[in-house]
């Protein structure tokens, strides 16, 4: 009886033991998994500026315009309430692209200490660069339409003085969706937009159901109905948290390699020097074709183009 008491309880101790580490097994690897989630959300934001709200020209856009300085502030403000909203979203990494002519116009000073700022250029990736797989999402603030769209608020696409179409594998894209193309070629999603509403229909029609938010609708090429930068940034915050609160919805948008690039000139120059290059080819007066092995390789090739110029110097 005696033995069989002591059995007893030493097997009653031992179970509660037993129940106890597993419960701070479980308790630890909980943390952990929380701990390795929150280090693995990795959010990278592209920001542009002609779908700020209240721009609709180059007063705006450029630093020798008359209201350039207060809309840089705003450009800032509206990127600034998408990455609050990823850090509420448990964010332990935000890369921001300034990917807005000169690349130097957000005040970096207004940024949290786990940002990191991408600015000037040339650089590899162009308005994505710095992007990898480790990434989780990519957010695009302050997009605008295609330059072959006829609606829009300063529709272009990269180059409003110099491109008349770029087309990935056969088909014109915004900036959005070759950025989107970029990413997705690293498996990186596109979850949230934000720009005038052609530019918001513009890319959804391609990337499908995205979060977005219309920061003004477009009232010609110059001009619009806006939204106070207030409100904007408040839409922005509440659009980006919800997209990162259902970041399992979003795929990455990926196109088939190999890519062939294809850029219209405005002019007839560029397209007749640049055939010259064995691997270019002239198919019409204005365009020229190039086909890359993948999206880097593209994006590589359009960054030359775009940026280029004999007299660089130092």
């Amino acid at each position: 009886m005696k033995r069989i008491r002591l059995r007893s309880v030493s097997c009653s101790v031992v179970a509660g033991a037993l129940l106890l580490l597993s419960f701070t097994a479980q308790q630890k690897t909980a943390a952990q998994t929380a701990s390795d989630s929150s280090k693995k959300l990795k959010v990278y934001i592209s920001v542009d500026m002609e779908g700020v709200a209240g721009v609709v020209t180059a007063d705006q856009l450029i630093p020798s315009g008359f209201e350039y300085e207060r809309f840089r502030r705003f450009m800032t403000d509206e990127t600034m309430a998408a990455v609050r909203a990823a850090n509420e979203a448990g964010a332990g990494e935000i890369v921001v692209s300034d990917s807005h002519g000169i690349g130097e116009n957000l005040l970096i000073e207004a940024f949290p200490k786990n940002v990191r700022i991408v600015r000037s250029w040339p650089r590899h990736g162009g308005m994505m660069a710095g992007l990898d797989s480790s990434f989780s999402a990519a957010i695009f603030v302050g997009y605008h339409a295609s330059t072959t769209n006829p609606k829009g608020v300063r529709a272009h696409t990269f180059s409003s003085a110099h491109y008349a179409r770029v087309a990935l594998n056969g088909n014109a894209v915004t900036e959005g969706e070759y950025n989107a193309a970029y990413a997705g070629a690293k498996g990186v999603p596109v979850i949230f937009v934000s720009g005038d509403d052609v530019a918001v229909a513009e890319i959804k029609s391609r990337l499908g159901d995205i979060e977005t938010v219309e920061t003004k609708k477009s009232l010609g090429f110059h001009s619009a109905e806006t939204l106070t930068p207030e409100v904007s940034c408040e839409k922005i915050f509440f659009g980006v948290k919800s997209a990162l609160s259902r970041l399992h919805d979003f795929k990455p948008y990926v196109i088939k390699t190999p890519v062939t690039l294809e850029i219209t000139f405005k002019n007839y120059t560029p397209a007749e020097l640049l055939s010259y290059l064995r691997s270019v080819q002239r198919i019409d007066s204005h365009t020229i074709r190039f086909v890359g092995k993948d999206m880097d390789e593209v994006d590589d090739f359009e960054e030359f183009v775009g940026n280029y110029n004999a007299d660089l110097a130092p």
